[in-house]
Order: C-alpha cells, then sequence, then structure tokens
C-alpha cells in the first residue's frame, strides 16, 4: 500500500489553494475547477471545494471543521519560511524547540487546520538557536 495525498475539503478553494502554494513554494495542478493538487517530493497535498463532498457522500466531510491533524512539513530553515509566512495567517505558536528536538512553529490555514513547519534540530541548530 502506498499512501498518495492527504485531501483538504475547502469552503474557499482559491484561498486554500494560494495558502498552500505559498507554504510550499510549489504551484498547484488545477485539474478541474473544484480540484487542485500541489505535489510535494514526499506527499501529494489534493485540495477540493465543498461541492466535491457530494460525488462521494453527502456531509462526509465539511469546511472548516478539522482539529485532530495537523499537517507538517519539514523544511531546510524553519526561520526563513516563518518570516514568509508570519502576518500571512493566525499564528499558532511562533517558532520554538519541541522536546523530541525539531524547531517548528504552527500557523493555521485558511479554514482552521493546523500545519505545523519544522526543521529537525541539529547540533549545527542547537549552537545557534540554543533551547528556545
Amino acid at each position: 500500500m502506498k499512501f498518495a495525498s492527504v485531501r483538504l475539503i475547502a469552503a474557499d478553494i482559491n484561498a486554500m489553494v494560494s495558502f498552500y502554494e505559498l507554504v510550499t513554494g510549489e504551484a498547484a495542478e488545477w485539474l478541474a475547477p473544484q480540484f487542485a493538487e500541489i505535489v510535494t517530493p514526499g506527499a501529494t497535498l489534493a485540495i477540493g471545494s465543498a461541492e466535491t463532498v457530494a460525488v462521494f457522500a453527502e456531509n462526509s466531510a465539511t469546511p472548516g471543521a478539522n482539529r485532530t491533524a495537523i499537517l507538517e512539513f519539514m523544511v531546510e530553515d524553519v526561520d526563513a519560511v516563518f518570516d514568509r509566512l508570519n502576518g500571512k495567517s493566525e499564528l499558532v505558536h511562533a517558532p520554538k524547540v519541541l522536546p523530541w528536538g525539531n524547531r517548528t512553529f504552527q500557523v493555521r490555514d485558511p479554514e482552521g487546520s493546523a500545519i505545523s513547519i519544522f526543521t529537525p534540530f541539529t547540533d549545527a541548530a542547537k549552537a545557534r538557536f540554543g533551547s528556545r
């Protein structure tokens, strides 16, 4: 089995696609006016408009209702990405080092899902940032 993608259902697909293009630095491929994919080296992020839910089963997914998942993006420089995204989305927490060793920050996408941007905490990063 191959994990293929995560699909988000959006009330405002244009805002969601624009946000994730900003986060990933990748352009979305629009497969239909109500469906786009952003392909990254590690996974594909699929974004469908709310109207696509009826294709599966009415009310099987609801935009803006997710509070159980955190989408995580590993980057080379978490602080550079923080600078790029700061003020462009709701901040959950500023960059900090987590107990398991990642330097990370979290924001919310336009539909309210938590997004974590992180860099594995190397010895060089420890020397630069300490444990903050």
